[in-house]
Formats: structure tokens, sequence, C-alpha cells
């Protein structure tokens, strides 16, 4: 997506009447909007184009909303859950099979026109970034590759992380030994509700510290944020 392009984005949701709104909606900002009312028949399309954004009702006929997000997550797209289920463990669970937004439904269309627009900043931000890639950095006994997101703990096998995973590591990766608040972890994607950097955090966590309830490597630092507490070396 570059910034002369019309972003693209996919809207799957069974609801025909709120999914063409959503869709005039966003067309009148000038992005191009595709619509589907079923998981499988984006999922096809998606093998063919791949959207700048995918918004993803949960209640979904022919496939589980919260599966589908699980499908997108390592995908090169964003993705924002829009629900009529407002419960935090349901707000939770899309941030963990890797959703980069919730809105609950119901919810007025420039609402949802502004958190299109503030997650396509992110994204457009990060790969202006991307043009300056690290190859790898070396901390503790892993090794991290940002332009593949893999992990590697030396003598051991790979491991690959979510792209939402793979931003936060790479931004502590960046400032060792720095305080880094939520919202400079989250950027412009900040959500409305806290929980969404801690969940991240505890599945890298999960992935990178010997003993996740007692981290030594990603610290918190009460009321500021997380600080990596580590050398790191870039090569």
């Amino acid at each position: 997506m570059s910034e002369f392009e019309k972003p693209s984005i996919f809207v799957i949701e069974d609801e025909k009447d709120l999914g063409e709104l959503m869709c005039r909606s966003l067309t009148s900002f000038r992005y191009q909007v595709r619509y589907f009312s079923r998981g499988e028949q984006a999922l096809l399309e998606f093998n063919k184009q791949t959207p700048d954004i995918c918004i993803v009702d949960l209640n979904l006929p022919d496939i589980d909303g919260m599966e589908l997000v699980k499908q997108l997550e390592d995908e090169d797209t964003g993705v924002i859950i829009v629900s009529g289920r407002d419960a935090l463990t349901d707000r939770v669970l899309g941030l963990e099979f890797g959703a980069d937004d919730y809105i609950t439904k119901p919810f007025e269309p420039r609402e949802l026109v502004a958190r299109v627009q503030s997650l396509l900043r992110r994204l457009r931000k990060k790969k202006q970034q991307s043009v300056t890639v690290y190859k790898q950095a070396h901390f503790a006994n892993w090794v991290f590759k940002p332009e593949s997101l893999s992990l590697h703990l030396i003598d051991e096998s790979d491991e690959t992380l979510s792209r939402a995973e793979g931003e936060i590591l790479l931004a502590l990766l960046k400032h060792p030994f720095q305080i880094l608040s939520r919202d400079q972890l989250l950027g412009e994607n900040s959500a409305p509700y806290d929980r969404s950097i801690d969940v991240r955090m505890s599945r890298l966590r999960k992935k990178i510290e010997s003993d996740p309830q007692h981290p030594v490597l990603i610290k918190t630092v009460y009321g500021a944020g997380y600080m990596l507490a580590c050398d790191v070396n870039w090569v």
C-alpha cells in the first residue's frame, strides 16, 4: 500500500444491511471495499488479493469469526473485529487471536471509519520504517529476525511470532533498558481498553521467558510500562 494507492478493505459481515452500510461509509472515504456475507468466500478471495484491512464479524454462518481472525493473524493485513459481544473475555480473546482492534455493535459508521484510518496510519508507518530493516537482533540466548518474524533460541528450533508480537518485541529491542509505555508500544493502534497490550505481552513472554510468571527479560514497571532488561546486539 503506497501513499497514493486506495487502501483495500474486506468487510465480512452476515447482516446484509449492516454490511452494506459499512461499505457505503468506507467507500465515501475513497477506500476500495468488497463485501462478503460468509467467511469462506472472503478466504477464497484472500488467496487472490490481500487487502490492507479485514473487518470481521464474529457471528458468521459458515465459520467461527474467531477462527477466521486466527487464520488471518500471520497474514500481511490489519484486522478489526465488529461484534455484538461486548464482554471483556471476547475482546481479550479477539486480541489473543491477532485482531488489531475491536468494535462493539451498535456503532456509528464514522467511528468505524476513524478506527480504519488509525489502523491504516499505523500499518503505513510500519512499512515506511521497514525501509531500514535490521537483519537480526541477538539478546540473551535469542536471535530475532524482524523481516521473517522468526525467533530462534540458540541450539533449538525456530519459532514464528505473530505480527503483533513481533512489533512489540521489535520496539523493545530497539530501546533496551528504556521504559516504554503502553501507548508507545501500541502506537496509533491504542485500543479503548487497557488489557490489549497486556494480553500481547503475556503471549510474548510465554515464548521467550523460561518462567513467564517471573519474567527476567521483559520487566513490568508498574504505572509506567515495560522494559527489556538485557543487552541487544544488532547485526
